[in-house]
């Protein structure tokens, strides 16, 4: 009896140990970012929907929970694909929409900190599609 609660606690401490790193749920991988960004009225919607000027879709919604956490722990719980999908919509905003990235960074960076924190990375995508 004993060699088998041993045997069960280790197969559950060898399961936590191996658990894969704490992400944001992957649920919305498969968004199409680039249709997002091609289309005003999405961009838009998101946008409105994140600086509280318009109404939110669940994705939105999901986007604009996690979007504090994100910027606070450099994206660390992200996966992969949010990590490429939120490099991509960062070179768009800052090439082609500075209007809303100006508006946003108003909202989620008020103090300047994460401009100043990402500094390097922002200037890597100015100019470049």
């Amino acid at each position: 009896m004993n060699s088998l609660f041993a045997l069960t606690l280790l197969s559950i401490v060898a399961v936590a140990w191996t658990k894969p790193a704490n992400t944001y749920t992957d649920k919305w991988d498969n968004i199409n970012v680039d249709e997002i960004l091609e289309s005003q009225r999405l961009l838009r919607g998101y946008a409105d929907c994140l600086v509280d000027k318009g109404r939110c879709t669940s994705d939105a919604k999901a986007l604009k929970e996690t979007l504090p956490d994100a910027l606070e722990h450099d994206c660390s719980k992200c996966t992969p694909k949010q990590k490429s999908s939120a490099d991509k919509v960062i070179r768009h905003l800052v090439n082609k929409r500075p209007d809303l990235w100006k508006e946003l960074s108003a909202k989620y960076d008020p103090k300047n900190l994460y401009q100043q924190k990402y500094k390097n990375r922002i200037d890597a995508v100015k100019g470049k599609p």
